[in-house]
């Protein structure tokens, strides 16, 4: 649609109000709806929006180690604007308009801490090395049979999960909740997220999808859409989603991979790709990697952001642990896929499902266009095994080493701003802290009756 055609349709929606929502630092929606009025008065400048959501976790506690606002500012008000390039129709929603925002300054310039913002300067970086990106994101996510009051009531213990058993790729899984499994399917595609793919995967109640990819803020966009929806389309069924990284240490995690190509400017040339080589990869596509790889311990909080992502980037459980590239093989960090000038690409595999893809595409693509501007060379290939390969190093063991190796690093600061790191990091620490508090069922059972 044109942008008169979205607020066309705005203005002769039966409901008479719209549904913004703005992404925070972990990637969760925060929105509200508004009437048709107060949309149109906004449309064309600006609006407010409490600037608390920079200043609170995932569990609305407010950070007491954050500069960007806190007691000390009163939490005022953000300037916030709509992309109205975002308008879509919300299915389950009796097709309420819907718009995505993003935070900006009070002159009107890109509110440096905003993922959204963010990606869109990686974006521009991008741009202005002369080339353009293609990248999605790819979930895997646990659903059972639950609600938000049974989550409450049972402790978040000894859940139901939507189908029993492992059955990964199972035809006949996905007939069990078929009505949850072509609701997901239709309905994003109706929401402008269009799946490619959507399968059981292994572990009880399981799904994977691979959204359909685009340029970088459309993908950013439709993952963070996708997420939110699954859980909307969920609740109105009694199904609870979860995204977290690993649910439990005996089943298998949850990723959220991402794909990526650099393509020339004008989009038609795929430039990961060259037919003269004996492996399909260009040399550009040599040092985007190499990039990533050179960046992947100093951008790994954006990848892996929460404490729990670290239980899932253990050996053997289908995440890599080590500083590794190959072709075609799932036990390294970075899988090449070389194939035709239109599908050669590359997955970074460490990438969990519970990232906040603005910060994760961003993440990929700054790292992949740093080993290019710097040319840099890529280390043989992985041969077998990953999780053996030490020869470039291992990934940060936990959030907390994670997050100052991240801190430090003069790399991140050159790539997102050294406001962006500070902030994050600031987070991250928070984050860690928390737990650090926290005494888990695991020190219950293992000390309080022998020690």
């Amino acid at each position: 649609m044109t942008t008169k055609q979205s607020i066309d349709y705005v203005k002769k929606h039966p409901s008479q109000k719209v549904k913004l929502a703005i992404t925070d630092i972990d990637g969760i929606l925060r929105g509200k709806y508004i009437s048709v009025e107060k949309f149109l008065s906004v449309v064309d400048s600006n609006f407010g929006f409490c600037d608390v959501v920079f200043g609170w976790d995932s569990g609305d506690v407010a950070y007491d180690n954050a500069s960007y606002t806190g007691w000390h500012s009163g939490y005022p008000d953000a300037k916030a604007r709509i992309d109205l390039s975002t308008f879509r129709k919300i299915p389950w929603e009796n097709d309420v308009p819907f718009f995505l925002g993003e935070f900006i300054k009070d002159d009107n310039a890109p509110l440096n801490i905003c993922p959204r913002q963010l990606l869109r300067k990686v974006l521009g970086d991008v741009n202005k090395a002369g080339y353009s990106m293609v990248m999605s994101q790819e979930f895997e996510w646990f659903n059972f049979s639950e609600t938000p009051q049974t989550l409450h009531d049972k402790g978040y213990k000894n859940l139901t999960p939507l189908t029993p058993g492992m059955f990964g790729y199972s035809i006949l899984r996905s007939t069990l909740r078929n009505d949850f499994f072509d609701a997901i399917f239709d309905n994003m595609r109706r929401f402008d997220v269009p799946i490619e793919g959507l399968h059981a995967e292994t572990g009880p109640g399981v799904y994977e999808a691979a959204i359909t990819y685009g340029e970088p803020l459309q993908g950013a966009d439709r993952a963070v859409l996708f997420k939110s929806g699954v859980r909307e389309i969920g609740y109105s069924m009694g199904i609870i989603a979860t995204f977290m990284a690993k649910i439990s240490e005996n089943l298998p995690g949850c990723s959220g991979h991402v794909h990526q190509s650099l393509w020339d400017k004008s989009g038609k040339k795929n430039l990961f790709y060259d037919e003269k080589n004996k492996d399909k990869m260009s040399d550009l596509m040599k040092s985007y990697i190499a990039g990533q790889l050179y960046c992947l311990p100093y951008i790994l909080p954006m990848i892996a952001p929460t404490i729990n992502s670290y239980k899932r980037l253990v050996e053997g459980a289908w995440a890599p642990t080590t500083l590794t590239w190959a072709v075609d093989n799932r036990t390294v960090a970075l899988r090449a896929l070389p194939g035709s000038s239109k599908s050669t690409r590359l997955e970074t595999r460490v990438v969990g499902s519970d990232s906040n893809p603005y910060l994760a595409l961003a993440a990929c693509m700054a790292a992949g266009l740093y080993g290019v501007k710097n040319k840099l060379k890529l280390q043989p290939a992985t041969e077998g095994n990953g999780y053996r390969d030490l020869s470039n190093g291992t990934l940060p063991r936990n959030l907390w080493d994670a997050t100052q190796a991240m801190k430090e690093s003069k790399v991140a600061k050159e790539l997102f701003g050294a406001a962006f790191v500070e902030h994050f990091a600031q987070t991250r620490e928070w984050e860690w802290k928390q737990y650090q508090r926290v005494v888990t069922d695991w020190e219950t059972r293992r000390y309080l009756e022998i020690i």
